[in-house]
């Protein structure tokens, strides 16, 4: 009796298992398969989806926005009274720095990445160079001499000078000018004798689009002082670039090039009477302080942004934000920065 249980149980098993394999051959439901549908496949390196790396942006020159240089950062203190001009070159320099010197006149600071030219006229450095140019690296500097102060001031910098007076490399005299507006500077061999280091960010922010300059109040001509210097540029919106101006004349370089710019920054620093720095009037000479934070005005593309600039300490980059915070924008191309006084005002 047991046996003949065991027997029909396992026979309606095997009737199970055949009914269940006859159904699945049929399809798992009423409706047969579509013979057009393909069979899932297991994904291989032929139709697995394109994982192409985006291309990496392209590394831009931080001093213009343009392309990265493969020179040494040199900067040179330069005259900029009416016996020192016209200036050779000034027109290459990336940036270019106008402060106030003794007796109300003014000089420029400017620095060259972009291209090495031959410079003229090479003047005597002061005390604030070092602190202005901090922000840049231990990069070259030129100058023709200076007085006993600000000679040790910049010993004690981290820049690679080569000075006129102590006979440093790539200076000599143009016969053609009378002293001491006559010191020219060959910055390809001061590059190279100095070893001075590539170019780094000291805070300008580069775009060639113009959407942050929405609302912003149109200004084509900007004219401030430093010291008891008159300070212009105008506008020309065919070349998107601002034109130096002095006493209603438009500068020139030495070979006839007009003097211009994509962007004027006018920076409002503290300025104060450096009585350990006197010309031969007694005049003591104006250090201005580029480390701090104050107000600013940007002028690119016909426009003024006006906002803020800070600088945490002497080897920390420069930023200018506007008035709703965001990092102001400058027209690839360079920049000349006007450092004028607290309190003065731009028309």
């Amino acid at each position: 009796m047991t046996s003949l249980s065991r027997t029909g149980r396992a026979i309606a098993a095997s009737l199970a298992v055949g009914l269940l394999l006859t159904t699945a051959a049929c399809g798992g439901d009423s409706k047969k398969a579509d013979p057009s549908t393909p069979a899932p496949s297991t994904p291989s390196s032929s139709s697995a989806p394109s994982t192409t790396a985006a291309p990496k942006p392209k590394p831009v020159n931080p001093l213009t926005g343009g392309a990265v240089s493969k020179h040494g950062v040199v900067a040179v203190k330069i005259d900029d009274t009416g016996n020192g001009r016209p200036q050779r070159n000034i027109d290459k320099a990336d940036v270019v720095y106008i402060e106030q010197v003794e007796g109300g006149l003014t000089r420029l600071l400017a620095v060259y990445d972009s291209s090495l030219p031959t410079v003229e006229a090479v003047r005597s450095t002061r005390a604030g160079d070092p602190e202005v140019l901090a922000q840049y690296g231990p990069i070259g500097y030129v100058a023709s001499g200076g007085s006993r102060n600000p000679l040790a001031v910049l010993d004690k910098s981290p820049l690679k000078s080569s000075i006129g007076d102590r006979g440093g490399p790539g200076i000599s005299r143009d016969p053609n000018r009378p002293v001491p507006y006559n010191e020219v500077a060959n910055l390809a061999v001061v590059a190279k004798a100095v070893k001075a280091p590539r170019a780094k960010n000291v805070g300008f922010s580069w775009s060639p689009s113009t959407a942050g300059l929405k609302g912003a109040p149109a200004a084509t001509r900007i004219r401030t002082v430093v010291g008891g210097t008159p300070v212009e540029f105008r506008y020309k919106a065919k070349t998107h670039r601002y034109y130096r101006y002095i006493n209603g004349t438009l500068q020139k370089t030495a070979a006839g090039k007009a003097i211009s710019t994509p962007n004027v920054i006018v920076q409002f620093c503290k300025v104060v009477p450096y009585y350990k720095d006197r010309d031969v009037l007694g005049n003591p000479n104006a250090f201005t302080y580029t480390v701090g934070k104050g107000s600013v005005a940007v002028f690119r593309d016909g426009h003024r942004v006006n906002g803020t600039w800070s600088r945490a300490k002497a080897s920390a980059p420069t930023t200018f934000r506007s008035t709703a915070g965001k990092a102001i924008a400058l027209r690839p191309g360079g920049v000349w920065v006007v450092l004028t006084k607290k309190g003065n005002h731009i028309s």
